[in-house]
């Protein structure tokens, strides 16, 4: 397995895995009857959760592009060691993101979200440049 399908995996790991904490909460508020059930008027998300459930929706919008391209460059033949970088940086900034996102860090979830956007650049250059 190539460099970028092994970063694709992680990414999609890691993508996978967000709904835990948020979870875990939602467990600890309203109690399982209500976590898993459908109460009328629900005890709201802490307000840490509901940024990391935003955090995790935006995951796996942007996981749909990065594995389209990852993918794509895999199919054509495009792997260097901009592809294998950009792979790498994009994962990381798919970490920093939900982080800063969840821990309301000013700057930084947007600087982690456009970090990963000039990875998924990086990578599609490759591909038109092929």
């Amino acid at each position: 397995m190539n460099v970028e399908l092994v970063w694709l995996f992680w990414v999609t790991v890691l993508t996978g895995l967000l709904w835990v904490p948020y979870i875990l909460d939602r467990l600890a508020l309203r109690g399982l009857t209500d976590a898993v059930g459908y109460p009328e008027n629900p005890k709201p998300q802490s307000p840490w959760a509901q940024r990391l459930m935003k955090a995790h929706a935006n995951a796996v919008e942007n996981l749909v592009v990065f594995a389209a391209l990852v993918l794509v460059a895999h199919a054509a033949g495009v792997g260097n060691g901009a592809t294998a970088t950009a792979c790498m940086v994009y994962f990381w900034a798919r970490v920093i993101h939900p982080v800063a996102y969840t821990f309301a860090v000013p700057w930084v979830r947007t600087l982690a979200f456009t970090v990963g956007f000039f990875a998924q650049a990086t990578i599609a250059w490759q591909i038109i440049a092929k």
